[in-house]
């Protein structure tokens, strides 16, 4: 089997990363393959080359480093390295926002009025994962003068950017199956099965 063409990163400019576990609750200290799914997630964006810092650190220095910040949810504890890199190498380039999704393969249906409606196109839609990468620029813009991340959930975070940028400056990105995000116990099972190494 030849090597995924990302197997060996080289990201062009430096990277700053946090791993958001805020508002996720107990569930990012639960394991996968050994290891809790922080620090799987942290593992996946070291090997990627991308510098971790504490979220605790003010958004006002974050942005003086003048960085890409890449945004890693430990609910997508197994997003392979080579797609943060790819992810964070072209909001660099691009300067754009770079959101990794998975398409929805679950049926959605309309509800109004309690009344079960029509099946929405799935081809429409997309679940928010891993990661969220910001250029320097919208890292600068929001928080040089000591603004706040306006959310620690990607789905809101997502909605902020779009509606600030919208879409000519966020862009998503199909992520791979490993990336998907999960929500429970059984979930982490399923990750876990696709994921073995062995």
């Amino acid at each position: 089997m030849s090597p995924h063409p990302y197997d060996v990163v080289d990201i062009y400019t430096p990277v700053s990363g946090m791993v958001v576990e805020e508002g996720r609750g107990a569930l990012p200290f639960h394991l996968i393959h050994g290891e809790s799914l922080v620090a799987a997630a942290a593992w996946a964006a070291g090997e990627a080359g991308i510098d971790l810092i504490d979220h605790s650190v003010p958004w006002e220095l974050v942005a003086e480093r003048g960085e890409v910040v890449l945004l890693h949810d430990p609910l997508c504890p197994m997003t392979p390295p080579w797609f943060l890199a790819r992810c964070a190498d072209r909001a660099g380039v691009e300067d754009v926002v770079i959101v990794g999704v998975r398409p929805v393969t679950d049926t959605v249906k309309v509800v109004r009025d309690d009344v079960l409606g029509e099946t929405v196109d799935r081809d429409q839609l997309v679940t928010i994962c891993s990661p969220v990468v910001l250029p320097a620029s919208v890292v600068q813009d929001m928080f040089g003068a000591g603004g706040q991340l306006p959310a620690t959930d990607f789905v809101a975070l997502v909605s902020a950017l779009l509606e600030r940028y919208g879409d000519e400056r966020v862009e998503l990105v199909e992520a791979p199956p490993e990336a998907r995000r999960v929500g429970s116990d059984q979930d982490i099972a399923v990750l876990a099965a696709l994921t073995d190494p062995r």
